[in-house]
């Protein structure tokens, strides 16, 4: 078994582990922005298929006490890497310092990037190695004099789902926003509604969820060109993920004021497999009556980020809370970085959730009573 971990976005990591041990993986333990667990070959197919809340799945290939440069030139050339790195293969280096001695990024890429041709070289009994191969992603983190030294298994990140090439302004990460149904509990059973559905990452992500269908399988990853995780552990994951989705109809709502949003909605939708599921139209939020008896809101509205956009988006979330149903049928997840979101929207949450939309603060506000 080996030790794997995936980073997420700060606030995801429960969710994140959540869906390991679901998938019945062991050993899965969370931490400040990631999620560590051990496991085998069919594991990491497994993860990259399935997880919608985390970043990547990451090999760990060592970890050592690294205060100079010395110490982690030495920790990394001790690693097994031939045990995972053909002759031909590209080992291109990447990773972050923190809190430590060793604080140049750069200068411990050249480091790394030193020791693991020695230790490559030294295992193949040559002084040249051509990286003609399939590329393994090596990726390192030096925290508080402590290095770790990874494998990536996914290439490009898991929110970059294939289905959305297109994208209008503020875009929402794809794993945020399967988060944030999560958070809500949508699970296809009542109505879903986004009032501000931009290029839709909310509605698809809550259309993939009620179908319970993994959001890589119309993807590749990284380790499906190493040698050492076999083709037959794809296709046994991916025939897991197949057999578990669900078929039945959702009553998904999706709306926006700028048709072109919309539009590209709709579009981004097809490409997910997933539009006949989702009801779009336009519409203004502050003026549009709910689309069902009963359900949760769960959306985004614009932040106003620029000094100059601020007072229109408080005065957006003034109109919206005067639309929002006050009535327990229907909840609302609305995510916003304004730290005076409850004062201009007329009601305090009855939960927060410190989120990161990539790197800006957000709140998550829940309003279930």
């Amino acid at each position: 078994m080996a030790e794997l971990v995936v980073p997420c976005l700060f606030g995801l990591e429960g969710p994140a582990a959540d869906e390991l041990r679901r998938m019945g993986i062991e050993n899965v333990r969370a931490e400040n922005g990631r999620v560590r667990f051990s496991g085998g070959p069919i594991d990491v197919a497994r993860a990259n298929l399935r997880l919608r809340t985390g970043e990547r799945v990451l090999l760990l290939l060592g970890s050592f006490p690294a205060h100079t440069f010395d110490e982690l030139f030495e920790g990394v050339k001790a690693l097994p890497l031939a045990d995972h790195i053909p002759r031909d293969g590209q080992f291109p280096v990447k990773g972050y310092c923190r809190d430590s001695a060793l604080h140049s990024v750069p200068d411990c890429q050249r480091i790394i990037k030193k020791a693991s041709a020695a230790a490559l070289g030294r295992a193949y009994r040559t002084e040249w190695l051509p990286e003609t191969g399939a590329v393994y992603q090596m990726q390192f983190s030096v925290v508080r004099d402590r290095a770790e030294i990874f494998l990536d298994t996914t290439g490009t990140p898991l929110f970059k789902r294939g289905y959305r090439p297109g994208h209008v302004a503020a875009p929402l990460r794809e794993t945020l926003a399967a988060a944030m149904v999560g958070f809500a509990r949508y699970r296809g059973r009542d109505a879903f509604w986004d009032p501000f559905c931009g290029s839709g990452t909310l509605p698809i992500e809550a259309a993939l969820i009620a179908r319970n269908r993994a959001p890589g399988l119309g993807r590749t990853f990284a380790a499906q060109r190493w040698p050492n995780v076999p083709a037959a552990v794809w296709r046994e994951a991916a025939d897991e993920a197949r057999a578990a989705e669900f078929a039945g109809e959702y009553r998904i709502f999706a709306s926006d004021v700028d048709p072109r949003a919309v539009a590209l909605s709709r579009e981004n939708a097809r490409r997910a497999g997933v539009a006949d599921d989702i009801t779009f139209t336009v519409a203004d939020a502050c003026h549009t009556p709910p689309p069902a008896e009963k359900g949760v809101i769960v959306c985004n509205p614009p932040y106003g980020e620029r000094m100059l956009e601020r007072g229109e988006a408080r005065a957006l979330y003034r109109a919206f809370g005067a639309a929002v149903p006050r009535s327990p049928e229907w909840k609302a997840n609305i995510l916003s970085s304004d730290v005076d979101f409850e004062r201009f929207f007329g009601r305090r949450a009855d939960k927060k959730r410190k989120l990161y939309n990539g790197m800006l603060q957000c709140n998550l506000f829940m309003y279930f009573r």
